[in-house]
C-alpha cells in the first residue's frame, strides 16, 4: 500500500469500528439495565429493544450503498452518522423500553456499512484492495472484544444511557475522521467485487451453497444475541456485579483471541477449511450445553464462554473466506452484500426469539433453543462441499475493448493455476481465482500488462 492508501484504510476501518461499537457496547449489558424501564419486565419487548438495530440495517444497507453510487459515498457516510447518532441520543434519554426500540432501530438506519465498503474500493488499488478489506475486518473483531470489556466498566459511571450518549457522539468523531482524514476519491464507480448488484440476486439465492453459508451467519449471530440475553442474568446470578462483569469477559475475549489462531491456520494453508468449520460448530452447540448445566458454577460459565467465543471467532473469520471461494466472480460483491443483511436479520431474530422464549419458558429455553439451531446448522453444514483451496486475485488493466476483455480473458484461463477469471472491462479490472500451490504468478502479470 502507498501512503493515502494506508492513510484511507485506517481511517474507514476507524469509521466502521466506531459505528460497529456503538451497535455492540450495550449488549453484556442491556438486559440488566432494561428490565428496570417501564415495559422492560416483559423479555420480548427486552429482545426487540436489543435487536432492533439488525431489522433496519439489514432492510437499508444495500439500497444504502446504492444511493452512494448515485450521490456519492461521503454524502451517504455523513447522513447514516447523523441518523446513527440521532438513534443514540433517543436511547439515551429514553424512559420507557418502548423509546429504546424507537433509538436502537434509527441506529440500525444509519446503514453505513456498503457505502465504506465502496469507498474503500475507490480509494485502493485492486492489487491492495483485499488487504484494506481485511483490515477492516480485523477492526470489526477487534470492536467487539472491546466492546464486550469496556462496557461493564463505562456502566459503572456513567450508566447505559450515558453510554448510548457517548456512541452518539462518537458517530460525530467518525464523520470528523470522514471529512480531515478520508481522501476524496477520484473516480466514484460501481465495484463488482464489494457492492451488490439487483441483476445478480437470483444466481446468489439460487446457489445451494451460498445458501447453507447465508444460513450459518444467520443461525451465528441469531445465537450470539440471544446468549446476550440470558449470559447477563446468569452473570449476576452467581454474584458477580453488572460492574465486574469485565472480569469474565476480559480473560476470555483474550484467550479466545488467541487460540483461534491455529485453526484458522489450518483451514487456510492445510485446506481443511470445512474440517475446522465443523468443529466450530460443534464446539459453540457444546459451549450452549454446558452455559445450561452449569449456569450455577462462574467457573462453568467462564468456560462455556472461552469455548463459545473461540469457535464464535474462527466462524466470524470462516465464513467470509468461504463466501468469496464459493461465490461466482461475477456475483462476489452480490454474495458478500446478501450475506451480510441475513448477518444482521440474524441479529434481530436471535434477540427476539431469545426474549419470547425467557418470557414464556424461563433461561434454559433460550440455551434449549441455541442448541436446536447449531444442530441444525451441523447437518446443513454437513452436506456442503469442500471449498477449493483457492484464493482471489484482483488485477488493474489498462483502457480494454470488450472484445480485448474477452480476449484476455480467455488467454488468463490458460494460466496455471487459474480456477476462473473475469474480466471487467468497463471497471478496468481482472479478476481470478486461482490455486496458490500451482499459480503462474509472473505469467499473469505479463498478459495483464500487454493485453493486447
Amino acid at each position: 500500500m502507498n501512503p493515502a492508501e494506508k492513510r484511507a484504510s485506517f481511517g474507514l476501518a476507524g469509521i466502521y469500528g466506531l459505528r460497529m461499537l456503538g451497535l455492540f457496547i450495550i449488549l453484556p449489558i442491556f438486559a440488566l439495565y432494561a428490565e428496570h424501564l417501564p415495559g422492560g419486565e416483559n423479555r420480548m419487548l427486552m429482545g426487540l429493544a436489543l435487536g432492533a438495530y439488525g431489522l433496519t440495517q439489514a432492510i437499508l444497507q444495500i439500497p444504502a450503498g446504492w444511493l452512494s453510487d448515485r450521490y456519492g459515498r461521503k454524502p451517504v457516510i455523513y447522513a447514516g452518522l447523523v441518523i446513527f447518532a440521532i438513534g443514540s441520543f433517543v436511547a439515551a434519554s429514553a424512559d420507557n423500553i418502548y423509546w429504546v426500540i424507537i433509538g436502537r432501530a434509527i441506529q440500525g438506519a444509519g446503514a453505513i456499512n456498503a457505502a465504506v465498503m465502496a469507498l474503500t474500493a475507490d480509494l485502493t488499488r485492486e492489487e491492495v484492495r483485499t488487504k484494506a478489506m481485511a483490515m477492516i475486518g480485523i477492526t470489526i473483531g477487534l470492536t467487539f472484544s472491546i466492546s464486550l470489556i469496556l462496557s461493564p466498566l463505562l456502566s459503572g459511571f456513567m450508566g447505559v444511557p450515558g453510554i448510548f450518549a457517548l456512541t452518539g457522539v462518537l458517530a460525530f468523531v467518525a464523520m470528523f475522521v470522514v471529512r480531515f482524514m478520508i481522501p476524496n476519491p477520484a473516480i466514484t464507480r460501481f465495484h463488482s467485487d464489494t457492492e451488490a448488484s439487483g441483476s445478480k440476486f437470483a444466481e446468489v439465492l439460487r446457489n445451494k451453497d451460498l445458501l447453507r453459508l447465508n444460513f450459518g451467519i444467520f443461525s451465528l449471530h441469531a445465537i450470539l444475541m440471544s446468549v446476550f440475553i440470558q449470559v447477563p442474568f446468569v452473570l449476576q446470578a452467581n454474584g458477580l456485579a453488572v460492574a465486574q462483569h469485565w472480569k469474565i469477559y476480559l480473560p476470555v475475549m483474550l484467550i479466545a483471541f488467541v487460540l483461534m489462531v491455529p485453526p484458522i491456520i489450518i483451514a487456510e494453508k492445510k485446506a481443511k477449511m470445512k474440517q475446522v468449520f465443523m468443529l466450530a460448530v460443534f464446539l459453540a452447540l457444546c459451549a450452549q450445553a454446558l452455559l445450561m448445566v452449569g449456569q450455577h458454577s462462574l467457573w462453568a460459565v467462564a468456560a462455556a464462554l472461552l469455548v463459545f467465543f473461540t469457535a464464535f471467532n474462527v466462524l466470524e473469520a470462516t465464513l467470509p473466506s468461504l463466501i468469496s471461494k464459493i461465490a461466482p466472480l461475477a456475483a462476489k460483491g452480490t454474495a458478500m452484500g446478501v450475506y451480510s443483511s441475513v448477518q444482521f436479520l440474524g441479529a434481530f431474530f436471535g434477540a427476539v426469539m431469545g426474549g419470547i422464549l425467557m418470557q414464556q419458558f424461563g433461561g434454559n429455553s433460550v440455551f434449549i433453543f441455541s442448541m436446536i439451531l447449531l444442530a441444525t446448522w451441523l447437518l446443513v453444514a454437513g452436506t456442503m462441499q469442500p471449498p477449493q483451496a483457492v484464493s482471489t486475485k484482483l488485477y488493474h488493466l489498462d483502457v480494454l475493448s470488450d472484445a480485448q476483455g474477452m480476449q484476455l480473458q480467455q488467454r488468463l484461463q490458460q494460466v496455471d493455476g487459474v480456477r476462473e477469471v473475469l474480466v471487467l472491462a468497463g471497471e478496468g479490472v481482472a479478476c481470478l481465482k486461482v490455486d496458490m500451490r500451482g499459480f503462474d504468478a509472473a505469467a499473469v502479470a505479463q498478459l495483464v500488462k500487454a493485453p493486447a
